[in-house]
């Protein structure tokens, strides 16, 4: 922990510092929750010296924010896997991301959407190819953990949406803030043509952060057939680092779909979502035909 003044021996900002605070730290963090758990892994995804490496992995070991995991004896490997600490640190990678995004990338204003040439945008629509973690699990509607990637179809669309009305109130100002308005809609255009993504072998998933409860009471009032997820714990934004945006303190989901295989590789992503229809209309075409060719 951090010595130094005394007065900063009770301060949480200090400590933070004092554990977090290297660049290499927080990138190796940002990986290991993007599913980059193994050594050389992460040598090739950030291109440090194996030197900095390990003496990062071993810092972070010690102070418990990840776990030196053996997958294998003979030699012996290891993997490096997120402890709950670790996991808890999540929101704070994803709220540093928002920060950059809106102030260093971006032009300072709120925005729940992105221009097309946006470094948001360009990191996005570079998701295809990745995989999404296979130790990545989400709340459903019901409180049970569960898999974001359905186990059961051969492709699963997931969509990101900043929050539903209903049964909550939006914060004040939220019509103002531009792509904010059209998340009913969209849950409405995925319930209608659910059938023909079924028909298809293609799963639905509906993410937000809003809390289970929230999503349970909105799914029940308008007959949504497919799971909603909740990511208030972000971790699925932090394994994607999915463009994001504080609103009524509260972290929201940007509005993006992915198409995403059974062996979790991610096939498309649109983003931003300017055309809601035409959005939900492509994810149908882009599934149905990866659907076919698996």
């Amino acid at each position: 922990m951090y010595i130094g003044r005394v007065a900063d021996e009770t301060c949480g900002v200090a400590q933070a510092a004092a554990v977090m605070g290297d660049w290499w730290n927080l990138l190796v963090l940002r990986e290991v929750a993007r599913g980059h758990v193994r050594f050389d892994a992460l040598v090739a995804e950030l291109g440090v010296s194996r030197k900095v490496l390990t003496e990062r992995l071993t810092h972070l070991v010690a102070h418990g924010i990840v776990a030196k995991v053996p997958y294998q004896e003979r030699p012996p490997r290891y993997e490096y896997r997120l402890t709950p600490r670790g996991q808890s640190f999540l929101p704070v990678l994803v709220s540093m991301q928002d920060w950059a995004d809106r102030w260093l990338l971006g032009d300072g204003s709120l925005s729940a959407t992105a221009a097309v040439d946006s470094p948001e945008a360009v990191r996005t629509r570079a998701l295809p190819g990745g995989t999404v973690p296979a130790d990545l699990t989400l709340v459903d509607s019901g409180g049970a953990p569960r898999d974001p990637v359905s186990p059961d179809a051969p492709v699963t669309v997931l969509f990101t949406y900043p929050a539903t009305g209903r049964p909550n109130p939006l914060p004040a100002g939220w019509d103002d803030i531009p792509g904010t308005i059209g998340c009913t809609l969209e849950n409405r255009l995925f319930r209608d043509r659910w059938p023909r993504f079924a028909a298809a072998g293609a799963a639905v998933h509906g993410v937000s952060t809003q809390r289970p409860e929230e999503q349970a009471a909105f799914a029940e009032a308008e007959g949504v057939p497919f799971p909603l997820m909740s990511d208030v714990d972000l971790r699925l934004a932090a394994a994607l680092r999915l463009p994001t945006a504080r609103i009524g303190q509260q972290p929201r989901l940007k509005r993006a779909v992915l198409v995403v295989t059974r062996d979790r590789t991610v096939r498309h992503a649109i983003f931003p979502v300017t055309d809601i229809p035409a959005a939900v209309e492509e994810a149908l075409t882009i599934a149905t035909a990866a659907a076919h060719a698996l």
